[in-house]
Order: structure tokens, then sequence, then C-alpha cells
């Protein structure tokens, strides 16, 4: 049985809020069950580990939690969050600009690795 869940949101577009909730919701699941869980956000999906992004989010309208309050609860639960590294180009960003609960910028190379030789990880794209 995989011990790890990675979380690809390479397709989740913040103006589309709706498309936020359910990847980190699944992540908290898991996390939660115990798994070692990480979300690496790339392309727009970036953009959601710069501060100030996510606390303007609402995954639904009249909503009292942020789409940033969702992660800080999956963060606290155990899951890490990353930047991919071509968002720090792509969004003017650099690594002072990205919230507290992104442990870090991975790239390609990490994503490929971790796709195609660790057996024991379970990839879940969005």
């Amino acid at each position: 049985m995989a011990d790890k869940m990675l979380i690809i949101m390479a397709n989740t577009d913040p103006r589309n809020v709706e498309e936020l909730g359910a990847p980190i919701f699944q992540a908290s699941v898991a996390a939660a069950m115990e798994y070692d869980v990480e979300v690496v956000c790339t392309a727009t999906a970036g953009r959601l580990m710069k501060k100030g992004v996510a606390e303007t989010l609402f995954v639904k309208e009249g909503s009292p939690k942020s789409v940033y309050d969702f992660i800080k609860d999956a963060h606290e639960a155990g899951v890490k969050f990353y930047c991919c590294s071509p968002n720090l180009d792509l969004f003017d960003m650099s690594k002072e600009d990205l919230i507290p609960e992104c442990e870090g910028i991975v790239g390609g190379a990490y994503l490929i690795e971790q796709v195609m030789e660790d057996d024991d990880t379970r990839v879940l794209t969005y």
C-alpha cells in the first residue's frame, strides 16, 4: 500500500474558486488518515502560494472561511505545500512572497521523479 499522496494542482485556476475546494479537502482527509501528503501548486494554481492571494478567495460565496483558511487547516493536519519553481518568475514572486505554509520550491524534475520512480506514491492531479 502506498504511504504517500502527491496532489498536483496544475489545472486548478484560482479564478474559478469552486475548483479549489476538492484538492485541498482531499489532502486534509488523506493527512488525517495518516498518509504523507504533498500538494504541489504549479501553473496558475501557483498563485495560491503567494501571500495575500488565497486570503481573498472563497470556495462558496458567503462562506466565513477563505481558501487560505483551508490551506492552513490542511497544513495543520500535516499536508506539505510546495510552489513550482517557474511560478516565481511567472508571477513575479520571490521566496519571501510565499505563504508560511509553503514548505519550499520544487521543480519539474521533482514531480517526474515522484511519479516515475517512487512506487510508494500515488498521484492525483487537478
